[in-house]
């Protein structure tokens, strides 16, 4: 099953490297964002119902994706035996979104030493602040640190928990890669003060992406070949009001020596100055290469699973046999 866990995954990002993200209107992530919209609306004037409302948006919605493409993949397996890897890979290649994340924040970097004005309009991919008012150098911090964070939520997040489960099975395997995106996703559109609806979604996100952003961390300590940037990150990583995005983000800035700021909300290592045009180029290169950590990570991670896997179904069958398993 290793094999084909490899498989699975090296068809995924080669998907993600020789085509990219497929366009919006065609997009299933696309398509649970209208559900969601759906959803977000003033179900009762009182904010406590609100709230209450919005703990069954969080519980049951992030299902949906989950539960088509969990059934996709058994539904595939069932037809054909090579159906269902294929399902699976394109998936966990749905789930991710490494190639555009950075295509964009190079194009973002780019224009802002030529067209200020497009770059403030192309920013608006990578972060939701108001880019109306930014400078050059604010909008390529803008980008640095939307990269740095989507390392961690747009790959970390939902290739960790696919690698660990696809040994087992890639239903789950794709249900859970799914279920985190959805979560994501959720986050993302509902998950503001402003909307009592949202806070149940935000505070799952908080709990699912708290282990992912501190793994992203490290895969951009070891792609500068820096472990102590950590260290150095750690004093700015709480600046951020989220509890996970500022490790990712201060550790690239700490691993770049640049400030990132996002203005009136936090500023990460203000004693340097804001990045250059050239700081964008290394920004994506070492994400590119943080990335690249994480892939090889997942393999590790699919091994061991493999591994511990197959020894609890040995020690299972022993059990029912009432034999002692050999170490």
């Amino acid at each position: 099953m290793i094999l084909v866990t490899l498989a699975v995954l090296g068809l995924a990002f080669s998907l993600d490297l020789l085509v990219g993200e497929p366009p919006t209107a065609s997009h299933p992530v696309a398509w649970f964002g209208r559900l969601v919209a759906v959803l977000d609306r003033d179900w009762h004037d009182d904010a406590r119902v609100q709230r209450l409302v919005g703990v069954g948006i969080a519980l049951v919605a992030p299902l949906v994706p989950a539960g088509v493409a969990g059934g996709t993949v058994l539904v595939a397996s069932a037809g054909h035996p090579t159906a269902g890897p294929v399902a699976a890979g394109v998936v966990l290649f749905l789930s991710v979104s490494l190639r555009s994340l950075l295509d964009l924040t190079e194009e973002v970097v780019g224009t802002t030493e030529t067209d200020l004005e497009t770059a403030r309009e192309r920013v608006r991919g990578l972060v939701g602040r108001d880019a109306s008012a930014l400078s050059s150098a604010e909008i390529r911090s803008a980008a640095i640190e939307s990269a740095g964070e989507n390392l961690a939520d747009g790959l970390v997040a939902t290739l960790l928990p696919f690698a660990v489960l696809a040994p087992l099975s890639l239903p789950a395997a794709a249900a859970a890669a799914a279920w985190v995106k959805g979560v994501n996703t959720l986050d993302s559109m509902l998950g503001y003060p402003s909307k009592p609806i949202g806070t149940a979604s935000a505070r799952l996100d908080d709990a699912v992406m708290w282990l992912p952003a501190r793994v992203a961390a490290v895969t951009i300590a070891v792609a500068a070949a820096d472990p102590l940037v950590l260290g150095r990150a750690r004093e700015w990583a709480r600046e951020p009001p989220s509890p996970n995005s500022g490790w990712p983000m201060a550790t690239l800035a700490c691993a770049l020596d640049v400030r990132l700021t996002k203005p009136g909300v936090y500023d990460l290592a203000p004693d340097l100055a804001l990045p250059t045009v050239a700081d964008g180029e290394r920004a994506v290169s070492l994400v590119g290469l943080a990335a690249a950590v994480a892939v090889s990570i997942a393999v590790l991670l699919a091994i061991a699973a493999s591994i511990g896997w197959d020894r609890l179904e040995l020690l299972r069958y022993a059990v029912l046999a009432g034999t002692e398993v050999t170490p």
